[in-house]
């Protein structure tokens, strides 16, 4: 009598559709034309000529160890993509507050909520941006977030007023000038 043939199981099925797949879609890459899909310009659409932008990290790139830094705004020689007199007036003006991310590459500061002392019903959040190597007005990005408790206990996002991130952004450029010119003298 003849041995009976068992039938695939399900996972094993399953396990080569999946690894069929995974290669006709890795081996279909080949002939994606990534200038048709991303455009060089802000005003084309795909193919026209190239237009370089601004890096995350400055025209000069990463540095990581440091590097020359002849920049008349004083980049102070930090090796990081943003302004370092911005960077530490940031973390100098926030301090009150801790910290949830700092990322001194990508210029990027974001604090855990915050209650102050007088206000245990209210918290604050920070996020704070540094979107260049100049020490320059709008080199600066705050947005503030605010939330109040309601009746349950639960926290309820609330209003902030328009000019508090632009107080907050003013106060770090002052800070940011008094670090500039103590490093002057």
């Amino acid at each position: 009598m003849p041995k009976a043939t068992q039938a695939p199981s399900g996972s094993r099925i399953f396990a080569a559709v999946a690894a069929g797949l995974f290669l006709l879609s890795t081996a279909a890459c080949q002939y994606a034309d990534p200038d048709t899909a991303y455009p060089r310009s802000r005003g084309d659409k795909g193919g026209g000529t190239y237009e370089p932008r601004e890096s995350v990290f400055g025209g000069d790139g990463l540095q990581l160890f440091g590097g020359s830094d002849d920049s008349p705004q004083g980049g102070g020689g930090s090796g990081i993509g943003v302004n370092s007199f911005l960077w530490r007036a940031s973390l100098d003006t926030i301090s009150f507050m801790p910290l949830a991310s700092a990322d001194p590459f990508g210029g990027v500061i974001i604090t855990d909520w915050y209650s102050p002392p007088e206000t245990k019903a209210e918290r604050m959040k920070l996020n704070v941006f540094i979107l260049g190597r100049d020490l320059r007005a709008d080199g600066i990005r705050a947005s503030v977030f605010r939330q109040v408790q309601n009746g349950s206990g639960a926290w309820v996002d609330a209003d902030v007023r328009t000019e508090t991130s632009a107080d907050l952004e003013n106060a770090i450029l002052t800070r940011a000038r008094q670090l500039r010119i103590a490093s002057i003298q």
